[in-house]
């Protein structure tokens, strides 16, 4: 298990994420989101650490069923409050999820890996429970903008006291360890700025500048492939008894040349009559 907001930290997420100011920036970042797991009506969806479950209200109204889960309870206070029973929320651990095998149909961590305490652990529990995508939203360590957060962490208590960052190219390793090579699609948000506007928020939507890898925010969709353990058959043959190869082999050997077997045909891909 990794760090668990108390109820100062919840208070002070909950003030971030609602900021006016930080709307058009987690509009675009749960636009990516939907665009890259393309969930469709009556979908079920886990939220893996959802905290306050505003990144999820856009899922709501497409009508997916969203389920969340997270270990701090004055997070999931927050969430009750503002969704009441449209959520079914549940306290746990990333690591280990108290749900079924191929549960959901997409699972999701929007600013959550960041938090866990065994990263590698935790996606491989979302591979275990979802069963056609999962998303990963992170910081992206390799931002610009990544010198403030580093700046805020050593100007007194934040948000990112206690997270870990990541790029691109290390959840590409994370999942790799995990699942091997799947299909994998990924896009970048706030390459200007965060709180992009005018010509900056045009520029933002565009699939050309969202695949630039070092915006502040990075998106990562992972579509998973079922994998299935197998075992060769061995098979024996009692001693003294030709096996089924060998007697073709000798059936071959007494076909006379020219003539062809039935069911053959000839060169040019005709029947025997």
């Amino acid at each position: 298990m990794g760090y668990v907001f108390d109820f100062n930290d919840a208070q002070m997420w909950r003030a971030w994420v609602e900021q006016p100011a930080n709307q058009v920036m987690r509009g675009l970042q749960c636009q990516a989101m939907l665009d890259l797991i393309d969930p469709k009506r009556l979908d079920s969806l886990l939220a893996i650490g959802c905290g306050t479950c505003l990144c999820l209200e856009p899922l709501l109204a497409r009508g997916i069923d969203v389920t969340g889960i997270d270990p701090s309870p004055y997070m999931l206070d927050i969430a009750r409050e503002r969704f009441g029973h449209r959520i079914e929320l549940h306290r746990g651990v990333a690591e280990d999820l108290p749900f079924d095998d191929n549960q959901f149909n997409h699972a999701v961590f929007f600013f959550s890996l960041e938090y866990v305490g065994n990263p590698g652990q935790a996606l491989a529990e979302a591979f275990r429970v979802a069963k056609d995508r999962v998303f990963i939203g992170v910081w992206n360590r390799f931002s610009p903008h990544h010198l403030r957060r580093w700046t805020a962490r050593r100007a007194g208590p934040s948000l990112f006291d206690n997270a870990r960052f990541f790029d691109l190219w290390q959840i590409r390793r994370l999942v790799g360890e995990r699942m091997g090579e799947v299909p994998l699609q990924w896009r970048s948000i706030c390459q200007f700025s965060t709180r992009p506007q005018g010509a900056a928020l045009w520029a933002e939507r565009l699939r050309l500048v969202q695949h630039c890898p070092f915006g502040n925010f990075l998106g990562v969709a992972v579509s998973l492939a079922p994998r299935y353990r197998t075992r060769p058959l061995e098979l024996t043959c009692p001693a003294g008894r030709s096996t089924v190869a060998g007697a073709g082999h000798f059936l071959s050997r007494r076909t006379p040349r020219g003539r062809e077997t039935a069911g053959q045909g000839d060169r040019h891909g005709s029947l025997p009559v």
